[in-house]
């Protein structure tokens, strides 16, 4: 069949039937892609010690990081947060004690001849990782005291059938449903609510992982809830296509989780956000299946259902499968990158990219610590001419061109499309670099920069075990508060870590990703030395707050694509009108009457922070 895409002069009108591709399903597997379950990550990665004190990173999954020893991180984390922390021995021991779960043979029973019996598990340390997320709050529980609650089984569904009568069994035998898939979350959306009585069960989506079909013309594809990312890639990359769609999650997270979390990704300028690429959506509720007949481009029918499941967060039903857009494999990528010599030029030169047309796949602006950090993330310089060359583009820099390592920031770039797209956007955003003073830093760079983002979880959780808490959060704003809402945040840190008498400096960061013509997308990292600290993970929370309380008043958002969850809950009253959260409180109650997907209820009791008044 000729595709009206494929070759020749002018496209042609596909016929009106089009041959469907449904691949296998995707293979096991192998033993190296096993998942740990007390941390982030691959089981084969990990940051170490060497015996000289240096820090290295374990594996060969990541080049320009696994296997390299990093002479310069230690030195340079320590001097940033200003205290000589020690490496110490990592304490605890993993798993924390977990409770018998509660019975709950009237739903069991109910799924007798439904479930096989390696679909249900009881086991300790399988509940347990499917009671938490990422937030250093619960990375410090699993290598501690544990948590109060843990679901008290897990499922594994493996067709949309099994999922809706575990919907039906749930409702009819006073049973919690939370749905499960690749436990990345850092909302605590996944912790269990402590004074819940009725028995939880975790729903993992992981069996329900496979590409049901691929329609080559119309550019679509169904695909299972509980595919992972790394996996949706390489499956549509066998035909041709990718989703395009890149969280810094990708390679754990899944496309049910994408959509109950309204989610955004790295190459969301080329490709668009989750709610962009969905195009249908499956969902089992206490009423029933919302399914559709047909799949369309867009449709105007009142009220639609499926908008309220993007973004739901698994309070409403559990999401079997979606339909999304597809794009063809670029036929060019390629990396760039860009040194300005001040955060304000570099901010302004992205404000001048968003405006354009179509900016590059990916833009993300560093700033001038982040933009240290991945200099002291270098391995060691190899010797002779490559060693020459590096010296001879630093001195370039901070020498002739003028550049202060204390000021300067990065841009990291990702072209992708046709060769004549990409030609094109490298020429314009280059031209365009040089109204703000901006010089090219070179392809590698850029791809380093990119790739970095899938090692920072890695690096998180080793700092956790030698004291330091930290992690990130997010927000979007309007260009024309970006630059006093990051002032503001970082002044309202510094000041709550000061206040408390904290040990040393907070290391405080940010970078710019995603753009839009009307604002962008802020992440903050946060950690500082909590040794001697006590309570540190409370304390961690309650500078966190206090720095999400100044994001608000400083005109930004609760969440960008991190979503709600727990940890966010106690500001949607910031956010919203009374009549706003009534709706949300009465759709909810129409919808799950009998409360059978209760995850979200407040955890913390606290009252929101107010804003500083100074």
């Amino acid at each position: 069949m000729k595709l009206p895409f494929s070759t020749g002069a002018s496209p042609v009108l596909p016929p009106a039937a089009t041959q469907r591709i449904e691949p296998q399903a995707p293979a096991q597997d192998e033993p190296r892609d096993a998942v740990r379950s007390d941390g982030w990550g691959f089981a084969d990665t990990a940051f170490s010690v060497t015996p000289a004190g240096h820090i290295t990173v374990t594996g060969n999954r990541y080049a320009g990081l696994s296997g390299e020893v990093l002479p310069n991180l230690l030195p340079w984390f320590r001097r940033v947060i200003a205290v000589d922390f020690p490496l110490d021995t990592p304490s605890g021991a993993y798993p924390p004690p977990v409770d018998e779960p509660r019975r709950a043979g009237g739903f069991l029973a109910a799924l007798d001849g439904v479930l096989a019996d390696d679909q249900v598990s009881t086991d300790a340390v399988v509940r347990l990782r499917r009671g938490h997320g990422h937030t250093v709050a619960e990375m410090d529980a699993v290598r501690s005291d544990g948590f109060a609650r843990v679901p008290d089984y897990v499922v594994f569904p493996a067709t949309e059938a099994q999922v809706g009568a575990l919907v039906d069994a749930a409702a009819e035998h006073g049973v919690v449903l939370v749905p499960y898939g690749g436990g990345t979350n850092v909302t605590e959306a996944l912790r269990c609510l402590p004074d819940e009585q009725r028995p939880i069960v975790a729903v993992d989506m992981g069996r329900m992982n496979r590409i049901e079909w691929i329609d080559p013309v119309d550019r679509m594809a169904c695909i299972q809830a509980g595919a992972t990312g790394r996996h949706i890639q390489a499956q549509l990359a066998e035909h041709g296509f990718t989703m395009g769609h890149e969280p810094d999650s990708l390679e754990f997270s899944t496309l049910g989780g994408w959509i109950a979390t309204n989610a955004s990704g790295m190459k969301k300028n080329r490709y668009g956000n989750i709610e962009d690429l969905v195009l249908d959506v499956t969902v089992a509720t206490p009423a029933g299946v919302l399914s559709r007949a047909q799949v369309v481009p867009r449709e105007s029918v009142g009220i639609d259902p499926r908008q309220w499941v993007i973004g739901s967060e698994g309070t409403l039903g559990i999401i079997t499968s979606a339909v999304v857009k597809l794009f063809p494999l670029p036929q060019e990528q390629r990396y760039g990158s860009l040194l300005f010599r001040s955060f304000e030029e570099g901010l302004s030169f992205m404000y001048a990219l968003a405006q354009q047309e179509r900016p590059p796949a990916s833009v993300r602006l560093m700033d001038n610590l982040q933009f240290q950090f991945g200099q002291a993330l270098k391995p060691v310089t190899g010797g002779g001419a490559k060693k020459l060359k590096s010296r001879a583009e630093k001195w370039l820099v901070t020498g002739p061109l003028g550049f202060d390592p204390d000021r300067m920031v990065a841009i990291t770039l990702v072209f992708e499309g046709t060769r004549d797209e990409v030609v094109r956007q490298e020429r314009d955003v280059y031209r365009l670099a040089k109204r703000y003073r901006g010089f090219k830093g070179g392809a590698e760079n850029g791809r380093r920069g990119y790739m970095l983002t899938f090692g920072i979880a890695y690096i998180r959780d080793f700092v956790l075990q030698h004291g330091i808490v930290g992690e990130s959060f997010e927000t979007s704003v309007p260009w024309s508060r970006a630059a006093a809402l990051i002032e503001r945040v970082n002044a309202r840190v510094l000041t709550a870590h000061r206040a408390r008498g904290l040990p040393g400096r907070p290391f405080f960061s940010c970078r710019v990703t995603q753009l839009y013509e009307t604002g962008c997308c802020i992440y903050f990292y946060m950690a500082f030395y909590g040794g001697g600290v006590p309570d540190v993970v409370n304390v961690y929370h309650e500078i966190e707050m206090e720095a999400r309380a100044e994001v608000l008043a400083a005109g930004g958002s609760i969440s960008h694509h991190h979503g709600v969850g727990k940890l966010r809950l106690p500001f949607v009253p910031d956010i919203m009108s009374p009549a706003s959260i009534e709706w949300r409180a009465r759709l909810k109650a129409a919808l799950d009457p009998d409360g059978v997907f209760a995850a979200q209820a407040p955890l913390h009791a606290h009252e929101p922070v107010p804003a500083d008044a100074s």
